[in-house]
């Protein structure tokens, strides 16, 4: 079996509107929400073997925040730049390639294509995960390749507003 966790980066900052979508930090929000939801998924007792993010600015915090809690090693970290306002088909194909010797791997990413590609493979009907939100899918494959629409389950849904202090 195969465990997928997408996780959308925290809220971003909009304060410079001249500076470049892809450098945008988080925002005072972001900032609280991603250490929050990165202590509560370590609360969970579920290991990852790799954790793949956009590159993004504030992708690359949020899956910081993430990388540290779980005290992930530079060698079970990487960027994908395609990743960055990646379609859902774009998304599948990152997931199809991901490496079969990690079982338990945790994305980070951006929307519309996380949503979308969270109920391509479990048809949840969930099709937006609001910032920092965060969803397992369990993948009854050996081979990330062999993932595929309808090919998971919706395991979790966590996101920050579910905790006091958060919103």
């Amino acid at each position: 079996m195969k465990v997928l966790y997408l996780c959308r980066h925290a809220k971003s900052s909009w304060a410079d509107g001249g500076m470049d979508d892809f450098d945008r930090p988080l925002n005072e929000r972001g900032l609280r929400n991603a250490p929050h939801m990165a202590e509560a998924f370590k609360g969970r007792g579920e290991p990852l073997d790799l954790i793949v993010s956009s590159p993004a600015m504030r992708a690359k915090i949020t899956a910081g925040f993430f990388k540290a809690a779980m005290s992930i090693r530079d060698q079970a970290y990487r960027e994908d730049r395609s990743i960055y306002h990646a379609d859902r088909s774009t998304l599948q194909r990152i997931v199809n390639d991901l490496p079969n010797g990690a079982d338990r791997v945790m994305l980070f990413g951006h929307m519309p294509g996380f949503g979308q590609l969270v109920d391509h493979l479990t048809d949840s009907g969930i099709s937006a995960l609001p910032t920092c939100g965060l969803v397992r899918i369990d993948l009854t494959v050996d081979d990330w390749s062999l993932v595929t629409k309808a090919s998971g389950t919706l395991v979790w849904f966590d996101y920050p507003k579910r905790y006091p202090g958060q919103d």
